[in-house]
């Protein structure tokens, strides 16, 4: 198979703090040298969320733009893809960073169990998110956490609320939501390509220790791979990850394993439809 392969890096998420992980960034400096060290390793994606000075999730706007401009400046051509998500903040909040037009988005269209709560993506709020992407120009990524939310991003795509092909990924292994399951996977696959064509790319996310196994069959079913911190810190159960490079490194190994070259910071923006830098 000689489809090159994104690699998607999340860098630090809401939730890891360095009690579980000393290498997890929490502070923009240690993110931006943290994304440059994994885009060296062969990530062209930085899925970005920000933290307060306590380290607690935010959706700043403030802190976003400074996380943007250091990436732009340090890691040139790699895609800037920020969080909407709803552990942040609350509402419209979640997308007080849309106006700085990143590469692209999280866009969750659906609500969803969680571990110890129900994330909550009501219809208005969904609309506005994608609203707002389509104002500044931004491609949503759909954060698929059920079967339901790949239907409801096709729905939005033939309205127009969402312009282009979305780009789905399935996240399997978060708690009361989505197990790992590889027919559910298949059927995901198989989903995608009916509604939006054979050549309609799409990623995957496995959360903790499930992340290699997730990571292996979407290089090896021809799709892209989404590794990092924010969804596990360990290389495995009595080895914490060292850096989000390491993870972007194993990552790349999977990749070989399979014959699948990994993608340059201009195919990926090719296969997504992203504008090349100025």
């Amino acid at each position: 198979m000689t489809k090159p392969c994104i690699i998607c890096v999340a860098i630090t998420g809401s939730l890891p703090t360095k009690e579980n992980n000393p290498a997890v960034p929490i502070t923009i400096s240690e993110q931006i040298e943290s994304t440059q060290e994994a885009f060296e390793a062969g990530a062209t994606i930085a899925h970005c969320h920000v933290r307060d000075d306590e380290g607690k999730a935010s959706s700043d706007p403030a802190r976003f733009a400074a996380l943007k401009e250091g990436l732009e400046k340090h890691c040139p051509g790699m895609i800037v893809q920020l969080s909407t998500g709803g552990r942040s903040g609350a509402g419209q909040a979640r997308g007080g960073m849309l106006p700085l037009s990143p590469d692209m988005a999280s866009l969750s269209v659906g609500s969803n169990n969680f571990p110890t709560r129900v994330y909550e993506n009501p219809p208005d709020l969904v609309d506005w998110l994608a609203s707002e992407m389509l104002a500044h120009g931004v491609k949503p990524e759909i954060e698929a956490f059920d079967l339901s939310h790949i239907l409801q991003a096709a729905k939005m795509h033939a309205d127009g609320r969402i312009k282009d092909t979305p780009y789905v990924q399935f996240v399997m292994g978060v708690k009361n939501a989505m197990p790992v399951d590889r027919d559910v996977f298949d059927y995901y696959i198989h989903t995608v390509k009916r509604l939006f064509g054979e050549d309609a790319p799409w990623c995957a996310a496995g959360i903790g220790s499930n992340q290699l196994t997730i990571n292996d069959w979407a290089i090896s079913s021809g799709g892209h791979a989404r590794t990092g911190l924010e969804d596990n810190v360990r290389l495995d159960r009595d080895t914490l990850a060292p850096s989000n490079a390491a993870l972007v490194a194993r990552t790349v190994e999977l990749c070989g394993k399979y014959d699948r070259p990994v993608a340059t910071w201009q195919q990926a923006r090719q296969i997504l439809g992203l504008a090349m830098p100025a």
